[in-house]
């Protein structure tokens, strides 16, 4: 019995790869002799790199980066096993996650540091590149990802303009000349799960700012800053990118790659799914298990366990799902290709209680899951 392991992390209480180790501990107590295949999932956000490199027996390669807040911090990027694509999250060197909770303000954070795992990665060889631009802490167009790589932002005195969002008004000109050209000559895949345009009441200020921080007079401020932004890049490199699909996302980190990268943006659970090989290994098995923290009605609009049903669905192999929490909707999944779901929370328990037993719970849940694979077996 062949069976494929591929869940997305449960936030804030396990990586994909720890819910995927719990879910296999837990079939083998009960399935010794089955065959596993652990793949954890990403979307782009925090843990692509660790679920591409373990998927592709690749590896982690540490970096010193500028934080959000102009600060140094440890980030990494990661080799794929054919030593051929660098994998890059955002989140490592850009991420909310990176910043106090008391000094979240997207006016001051800078991408800055994104833009030195990307040239580390170039400077070691790589051109093909898996850009998760997911969880990032900023708002600033991805200026400051594109000053790292050479872009110049000059201010009114001549000057480069600062880090931050609240700088982008500031510009007065765009010299892209001295763009590093290997990233030119490179081939790179954005992981955007979002079609957010860059600008107005459904644009990265006003629907992602919030949650970087942003006061409701922050945003109206955020928002100008990228419409100046997205009028200079039309003046200077004669691109309108203010309403291309998924510009917004990451606090514009869209606009800057559609503007001035060789990129294409694309559902981060595809791009992963086309690195990790997906339909080949599960052509051939006899179940995949999935899930993540939550799954709902909103979890079929790109979501990893939706993602990963869908390609078991071609080849008519069953999905079971695990999940912290089902949510309103949740019955919209079966149309897609999973055919069981199960909440691993096993009573009425506080969040930090649910967050601590997470493991557990995982591990007890695959495990009943296998118990009635193995009844049903004696049934038949």
């Amino acid at each position: 019995m062949k069976i494929i392991i591929a869940p997305d992390s449960f936030k804030e209480s396990l990586s994909s790869l720890e819910v995927a180790t719990a879910i296999e501990a837990g079939f083998r107590e009960i399935l010794p002799d089955a065959e596993y295949i652990k793949l954890p999932i990403a979307d782009g956000g925090e843990g692509t790199v660790e679920a591409l490199v373990a998927a592709t027996q690749g590896r982690i390669v540490k970096v010193e980066a500028t934080g959000p807040l102009g600060d140094k911090v440890k980030a990494f990027y990661g080799v794929c096993g054919d030593n051929q694509t660098a994998v890059i999250e955002m989140a490592a060197a850009s991420g909310l996650a990176l910043v106090p909770f008391d000094k979240r303000n997207p006016l001051v954070t800078t991408s800055y540091g994104t833009g030195e795992l990307i040239r580390a990665a170039l400077d070691e060889g790589y051109r093909n590149f898996v850009i998760g631009i997911g969880g990032s802490a900023t708002n600033d167009a991805g200026v400051g990802m594109l000053q790292a790589l050479g872009v110049r932002f000059y201010d009114e005195a001549g000057k480069d303009i600062g880090f931050g969002g609240g700088s982008l008004v500031e510009i007065e000109r765009i010299d892209a000349t001295a763009i590093d050209e290997r990233i030119l000559e490179s081939q790179i895949k954005v992981a955007c799960d979002v079609n957010n345009p860059l600008i107005g009441p459904t644009g990265a200020s006003v629907v992602f700012g919030p949650q970087k921080g942003a006061t409701p007079e922050m945003v109206t401020v955020l928002d100008r800053c990228l419409t100046y932004f997205a009028e200079r890049v039309k003046v200077d490199l004669g691109k309108n990118i203010q309403d291309e699909p998924g510009a917004g996302a990451a606090g514009g980190m869209g606009a800057a790659m559609l503007a001035f990268l060789p990129a294409q943006l694309r559902p981060g659970i595809e791009i992963v799914i086309e690195q990790i090989a997906l339909d080949s290994l599960v052509l051939d098995a006899d179940l995949v298990i999935t899930g993540e923290g939550r799954i709902d009605g909103q979890s079929v609009f790109g979501k990893a366990p939706v993602g990963i049903a869908r390609v078991a669905q071609q080849y008519e192999v069953p999905v079971v799902a695990l999940c912290g929490s089902l949510g309103r909707g949740v019955e919209d999944v079966y149309a897609c290709g999973i055919s069981a779901l199960f909440s691993v929370v096993t009573g009425p328990c506080s969040l930090d209680i649910a967050l601590a037993g997470a493991a557990d719970n995982i591990k007890n849940s695959a495990r009943n899951v296998a118990a009635v694979i193995a009844l049903a077996k004696k049934i038949a």
